[in-house]
């Protein structure tokens, strides 16, 4: 129909007249209430906001030289974290000829995800950036 009829209609309804596809041949319009149409979309917006699942990520920081006491204590703090439901960044941190060694850091790093094991998967495996070696280790999602 044409614009004059279209405008008429809605004018007759009381309701707007909505381009919706502007590029189709010809231009696809539709009658409805514009504010309510608005209102509504606000509101699916609202909602998916409020369902979406945020996953925090904790970090835990060593150094290669870190003892093995102290070490228990940060695996048990990531251990805690991983059953609530969070990630954790381990991050071991090289200062001066520290550097020349990271295997010495990535048997660390893969002691932690062999005593995580049983509650987490390792996410990205440990890798150099700069003088940082860093390992993620996620939530397992398939308990039973």
């Amino acid at each position: 129909m044409t614009i004059r009829e279209a405008l008429t209609l809605a004018e007759s309804r009381g309701l707007d007249l909505v381009e919706v596809s502007p590029n189709a041949k010809p231009p696809v319009c539709r009658v409805m209430d514009f504010g309510k149409f608005q209102y509504e979309r606000q509101r699916r917006e609202r909602k998916a906001r409020k369902q979406q699942k945020t996953i925090e990520i904790k970090e835990i920081q060593l150094r290669p030289k870190t003892d093995d006491h102290h070490l228990s204590f940060k695996v048990r703090d990531a251990r805690k974290w991983i059953e609530k439901g969070m990630k954790v960044k381990v991050r071991v941190r090289f200062r001066g000829r520290e550097r020349d060694y990271p295997d010495i850091a990535r048997e660390r790093m893969e002691g932690i995800a062999a005593e995580l094991k049983d509650v987490a998967v390792v996410e990205q495996t440990p890798s150099m950036e700069g003088n940082n070696m860093l390992m993620i280790l996620a939530p397992l999602t398939d308990k039973k």
